[in-house]
């Protein structure tokens, strides 16, 4: 049960803040808890895909030389673009066209909620397998990291909604930018080296100061802003 709580806390912490964040008009329970299951639903192609991925290249180009190779194969094409390519898929079925996404910050709401769908059952997996200390290591690292990766996600998502002029542009920075983001912090990771890993904590300052003022931005610009 101990375990099960530090897994589950800094998603609920996260959800919490974001709810609290979307300022001038709440989004519907019901929505939120939706996007909230489907989130962790997803885990569950993305874990076969991994997989298989990883499989395939650890048994036929992870070689002992080129150990960069591997980690930003693992990072960018098994990890960022797969669990990113399908939070969005999950955004697209049952958020795109829904009434209630009808303001910038919605988008960011509703991605967040997805990621922390997916995050909840990831962090569930890794503590439950690993222990506390590691519970305590990804609720500061890991279960935000997923959060700030929805926030540059939902950020765009919202352009390609409400400014059609850019649409195709916007809805592929809405997958691109995520998963560079979420590339570039796994690879600092799993590359193991320690030049890049001096960068770690800078980097993931930068981001989340950019998923900040990408929230405030979106709140900012709210059209009910006025009528509250």
């Amino acid at each position: 049960m101990i375990l099960i709580a530090v897994a589950l806390a800094p998603v609920i912490v996260l959800l919490m803040y974001i709810n609290f964040r979307d300022k001038y008009e709440k989004e519907p329970r019901k929505l939120l808890s939706k996007a909230f299951i489907f989130g962790i639903i997803s885990v569950i192609p993305v874990y076969f895909i991994e997989t298989g991925l990883t499989n395939y290249w650890h048994t036929k180009y992870a070689l002992p030389e080129i150990p960069l190779k591997t980690a930003a194969f693992d990072a960018f094409a098994v990890a960022a673009f797969t669990e990113e390519f399908f939070k969005i898929l999950i955004f697209f079925i049952f958020i795109w066209k829904n009434k209630n996404f009808n303001e910038k910050f919605d988008g960011i709401v509703y991605a967040v909620f997805i990621s922390m769908g997916f995050a909840a059952a990831e962090n569930l997996m890794y503590v439950l397998g690993n222990g506390f200390g590691t519970g305590i290591i990804r609720a500061f690292t890991a279960v935000p990291a997923h959060a700030i990766f929805a926030v540059s996600s939902g950020y765009f998502l919202a352009f390609a909604k409400f400014k059609p002029k850019g649409k195709i542009i916007y809805l592929i920075l809405a997958l691109a930018v995520p998963v560079l983001l979420h590339g570039i912090y796994d690879f600092i990771l799993l590359s193991k080296n320690d030049l890049l890993l001096l960068f770690f904590v800078p980097y993931v300052i930068f981001i989340l100061i950019s998923a900040l003022k990408g929230m405030k931005r979106h709140s900012n610009a709210s059209q009910f802003r006025k009528k509250n």
